[in-house]
């Protein structure tokens, strides 16, 4: 149902946010590191209106899900606990918000590691931004979208996710210093495309062991002195730690030192390089792969046209993305897809072709 048929009225404003997807850097921005995301075409959108009674009005389209909330002292959960975040934090920091009616639909995939949270939290501040006029630009709304999924959600996440949803387009890369928030955009390598295929296993982030992941970056960081991993470049450093913490380490610092090898200048094929060995390290050192990623990933990377190919978004199920040759993406995920659900997988494409480069 649309906002009309929910509410009774049109609504007053809307906006909307994208996903992400995210070709090196991952579990990076939690340890102020590196990272390569750009938007996908699919995207959250949120309408506004100011509610007749007291209560805030919240609706999921796409889960035929309405919560009323009358306390503001009582949490809710699911879709609704990112835009009441996002609502407190914006209370708290000194702007005054009403009482409102807020309709959600969104073809951001949930569940596949490409941000369908983010794009939720950005689309609803920026909805917030319009219907209010506040004085925000769209650094702050990443900031405030990252606090909402830390302290609503209970994700303990970095930056990228809302950064990517609030300031990337589909049509160059992101490099975001997740420490300075320095950023520039890039093309992506010659005669390259991007394809997103889906595991078909879900995952959730608080449900998973993405919070001791992030734990256990912080107890290595302290052990060897410094601030966060980013600080660590040279990755024999990290042998004095103990397991788990060294390999995490490794990580952490390897995968910072693929982006930044990216940002001075490769091929495609050394792209796709990169991207194979951050699927390795994700696998064997931060251990955040399944088995049926891992199956997926290593059916794109024997695949003629492929450069390279890795999961993407945090793990622990959700999506790949691979780095493919121009106008060849269809083909080789109708190919792999074959081969993948023949295996007894579920997969699906989430993104056939995006971000053709400027110099293909």
């Amino acid at each position: 149902m649309d906002f009309q048929q929910v509410f009774g009225k049109p609504p007053e404003t809307q906006a909307s946010a994208p996903g992400r997807v995210n070709l090196l850097g991952e579990h990076t921005d939690y340890n102020d590191g590196f990272v390569l995301p750009t938007a996908i075409p699919q995207s959250t959108t949120v309408q506004l209106g100011f509610s007749s009674d007291s209560q805030h009005n919240f609706y999921s389209e796409n889960l035929n899900e309405q919560v009323s909330i009358s306390d503001i002292n009582h949490r809710p959960s699911g879709f609704a606990s990112y835009i009441f975040g996002c609502i407190e934090l914006l209370q708290k920091a000194g702007y005054t918000i009403p009482s409102l009616c807020v309709h959600v639909k969104s073809s951001v995939p949930m569940g596949s590691g490409l941000s369908s949270s983010a794009a939720l939290e950005v689309a609803t501040l920026r909805a917030l931004r319009q219907l209010l006029n506040l004085p925000i630009d769209d650094v702050e709304i990443a900031q405030f979208a990252q606090q909402a999924e830390i302290q609503y959600a209970g994700v303990q996440c970095g930056i990228m996710d809302q950064m990517a949803s609030s300031l990337a387009d589909t049509e160059h890369i992101l490099f975001l210093d997740t420490r300075t928030l320095e950023r520039r955009v890039m093309p992506l390598p010659y005669k390259a495309e991007i394809l997103v295929i889906d595991s078909g296993v879900p995952r959730t982030l608080a449900g998973s062991g993405y919070n001791q992941r992030r734990a256990e970056c912080e107890e290595a960081a302290r052990s060897l002195g410094v601030k966060a991993l980013r600080d660590i470049t040279v990755v024999n450093l990290t042998e004095a730690l103990p397991e788990p913490l060294q390999r995490r380490a490794r990580h952490v610092v390897t995968e910072n030192n693929r982006v930044l090898e990216v940002l001075q200048g490769v091929t495609s094929e050394r792209f796709g390089e990169l991207m194979n060995a951050s699927h390795a390290s994700l696998r064997d050192d931060y251990e955040v792969s399944v088995p049926a990623l891992d199956r997926l990933v290593e059916i794109l990377q024997k695949t003629e046209g492929v450069f390279g190919a890795r999961l993407t978004g945090a793990g622990f199920g959700g999506a790949s993305v691979a780095l493919v040759r121009a106008g060849e993406s269809k083909g080789i995920a109708t190919h792999v897809l074959e081969q993948y659900n023949q295996a007894g997988y579920n997969g699906q494409i989430l993104v056939p072709s995006l971000g053709l480069s400027d110099a293909a």
